[in-house]
């Protein structure tokens, strides 16, 4: 079973998901670095030349191929902050994966992430609430379970996933 962290940036998808890999004695991959591989650039150098619709049809492709591979094997994977918005995207992972949405507040994330970081193309901390509510349903509507991740460590949270939802 491919378990796959959904949830808005900087909401512990790469962190949890490498804890819960391995705790669970299986492969981690976050669909990024997986992109990123494959292009040969960086996420926000492929916004840059190829624009959000370019780079979305890039990680839907890269989703099928990465749910296709690991059908029958365990694995988690850590997904984009975008990937479960489009219906396709939603619908491979409800009907190919366990879809863990990790739900952060818009505080804990402007804690986490902090100031605009060119890695991340569509961070913006002044707009990062609005985007947040704006993809609060979609998240949801692709997900699974939904765990609250506020206050809780990167442990506490794997710990619940392994205890609760496997």
């Amino acid at each position: 079973m491919l378990v796959a962290l959904s949830g808005f940036m900087g909401s512990g998808k790469t962190t949890v998901g490498k804890l819960l890999a391995e705790s669970l004695g299986c492969p981690f991959m976050d669909l990024d670095a997986i992109i990123e591989k494959e292009a040969g650039t960086t996420v926000s150098r492929l916004f840059d030349t190829e624009g959000e619709a370019g780079f979305r049809k890039r990680e839907l492709d890269c989703l099928r191929r990465t749910l296709r591979r690991y059908r029958e094997n365990t694995a988690v994977l850590a997904l984009g902050g975008g990937t479960p918005l489009s219906e396709e995207a939603a619908k491979l992972l409800l009907e190919n994966s366990l879809c863990i949405y990790l739900k952060a507040s818009a505080d804990t994330i402007l804690e986490r992430l902090g100031p605009i970081n060119p890695e991340r193309p569509l961070w913006d901390p002044e707009n990062a609430a609005q985007l947040l509510q704006r993809r609060e349903a979609l998240y949801q509507a692709a997900a699974h379970i939904v765990l609250e991740t506020d206050g809780a460590s990167p442990e506490e949270i794997t710990d619940e996933i392994i205890i609760d939802c496997l």
